[in-house]
């Protein structure tokens, strides 16, 4: 059996606030560690049916790339739960709801601007 290991490195501060993220992977074309600016990482835990989840960024992390983190996970939520289930209709719904999202952080932002 093939065995593959991701490293996650976070350097903090003296808040324990990420400074910095790192992450490589055994199975990477990348010589180097890779620089991170936010990382989300869940896991399913079968015997309390939970989801463990460690979400975290760093100060640099700007807002509009927080959105655009955030409809980029969720258009991929979609595609693994097509590859998964198999089900294009709630599939659907996951990019749906990520497309709008984008849209109202949009709008929101242009809302904030102009208020300025």
């Amino acid at each position: 059996m093939h065995q593959s290991n991701i490293n996650v490195q976070i350097s903090l501060d003296e808040q324990k606030i990420p400074q910095q993220i790192q992450w490589s992977a055994s199975d990477s074309s990348a010589e180097e560690a890779q620089s991170a600016r936010a990382m989300m990482l869940t896991f399913w835990d079968p015997t309390d049916k939970t989801a463990l989840r460690i979400d975290l960024w760093t100060k640099e992390m700007m807002v509009d790339e927080m959105a655009d983190f955030f409809y980029q996970n969720i258009m991929g939520m979609g595609d693994t739960y097509m590859r998964a289930t198999q089900d294009k209709a709630l599939s659907d719904e996951f990019k749906n709801f990520a497309k709008t999202f984008l849209v109202k952080f949009k709008e929101s932002q242009l809302k904030l601007n102009n208020t300025k």
